[in-house]
């Protein structure tokens, strides 16, 4: 039987498997639609579309450098399971040198890994490993020079926290070091500067009540509200914040001693801002076995 443009397309919107494997199929069942879709399902590759729709809170961040420029890049699974697989951390590895190249996640999704699309690597990979996954997030900083640290790392430069820290100056493991400082403390913002003032904005206004509740005099409130406003701001920017490494020191502190400026962060984390549907481990395996 002829194998049609239109017939290939009627698998794939049944079946959500690529162009290529619906030809496959239907070249391996003669044609027959039934037996096409089967013959997709024990390969793994039916209905890779509607994972589409299940929450992906696990999965891994990686993180690349090259010379003044570094990506991090999160992509989301929806079992830790899949993390710990060495082809899913390979997929990861593998869009994180794609990013290097790119400037947005747009861009990234239609750059080129392995003689495919990204957006298509991802596909295959949901219906092979039978998982929703998904290409969340994408952040790229530029500077003199870029340091990385990767926190529970699995492999080379993917773990759960990527973090990046842009800087000028003498090359030493103090970048390092602030890089580890952020992916422990989670600093809002480089500097005051670099605060939202929608979010300085709001704390204020909930000092303030806090404040008034105390009953004293508006003079005194106002001092309150300054003394509270510093350590706010300096509890929430890198530079302003005691570093971990050495608490008497600031971290902007300790960068000028060392001989260099910090210009720029960035911090993934695998979920972060996702609303996680909790469940026991038991069940967990239970809901992966039936995969």
């Amino acid at each position: 039987m002829a194998i049609t443009a239109a017939l290939v397309k009627e698998l794939r919107d049944a079946t959500g498997a690529g162009m290529m494997d619906a030809k496959k199929a239907l070249e391996e069942a003669d044609g027959d639609m039934e037996a096409a879709v089967d013959w997709l399902r024990t390969k793994g590759l039916a209905k890779a579309d509607k994972k589409s729709g299940r929450t992906t809170a696990e999965g891994l961040v990686a993180i690349r450098t090259d010379g003044g420029r570094g990506v991090a890049v999160e992509v989301n699974s929806e079992t830790d399971f899949v993390a710990k697989n060495e082809e899913f951390q390979s997929m990861v590895t593998g869009l994180a040198t794609a990013a290097l190249d790119v400037d947005d996640i747009e861009e990234l999704k239609s750059a080129n890994l392995g003689g495919k699309p990204v957006s298509d690597v991802i596909i295959d990979a949901v219906a092979k490993i039978g998982e929703n996954i998904q290409l969340r997030r994408m952040a790229g900083l530029n500077g003199d020079q870029v340091a990385s640290y990767t926190h529970n790392a699995v492999a080379q430069g993917v773990g759960k926290i990527g973090v990046l820290v842009a800087y000028s100056g003498a090359v030493s493991e103090l970048p390092r070091q602030i890089a580890m400082h952020v992916a422990a403390i989670n600093p809002a913002a480089l500097d005051e500067a670099s605060l939202d003032a929608a979010v300085v904005e709001k704390e204020r206004d909930i000092q303030m009540e806090i404040a008034r509740e105390s009953g004293k005099p508006e003079a005194v409130i106002e001092k309150m509200i300054e003394g509270r406003m510093r350590k706010f701001i300096a509890e929430s920017t890198l530079l302003n914040q005691a570093f971990v490494v050495n608490p008497d020191l600031t971290v902007g502190k300790a960068a000028e001693e060392a001989g260099i400026e910090v210009t720029g962060f960035i911090r993934l984390e695998v979920g972060e801002g996702i609303e996680k549907k909790e469940e026991d481990f038991a069940a967990e395996v239970a809901k992966v076995a039936q995969m």
